[in-house]
């Protein structure tokens, strides 16, 4: 017994994405694929309130602060993350529905999979 693909599966094996679609999730794929501004990503949404200041985030890392403007920006690009000025300081936030979208690009529907029948494994259940 097989399961349909199109039932159990995260977006991105039930379908091909479109080509416009793919090219947008692409540059935000490639903003998150940084591991400082994977931790960046984090450590603004994680922060209290929902939002950080670009001075709460510069003392984590050994880089200079142009070099953590730089990966701001990237993020900001990229649509991930959104900015306001308040006085010298920038405050930045997630912007959820963004974020969303990469993480049910890879979520599997919470529908339940049919399990394999008692005594038989699921590689047994595959036709060969």
């Amino acid at each position: 017994m097989t399961v349909p693909t199109g039932q159990c599966c995260a977006p991105i094996a039930r379908e091909p994405l479109a080509e416009d679609t793919a090219a947008e999730l692409a540059v935000m794929l490639k903003a998150v694929a940084d591991p400082v501004r994977l931790r960046l990503l984090s450590m603004i949404g994680s922060h209290a309130g929902g939002e950080a200041c670009v001075c709460d985030l510069t003392d984590a890392f050994d880089l200079t602060a142009p070099t953590i403007s730089h990966h701001l920006k990237v993020l900001r690009t990229a649509g991930l993350i959104d900015g306001e000025r308040r006085g010298t300081w920038v405050y930045y936030r997630i912007i959820p529905e963004a974020v969303n979208r990469l993480g049910a690009l890879f979520t599997p529907l919470t529908e339940s999979v049919p399990q394999p029948a008692a005594g038989r494994t699921e590689l047994e259940l595959l036709p060969a």
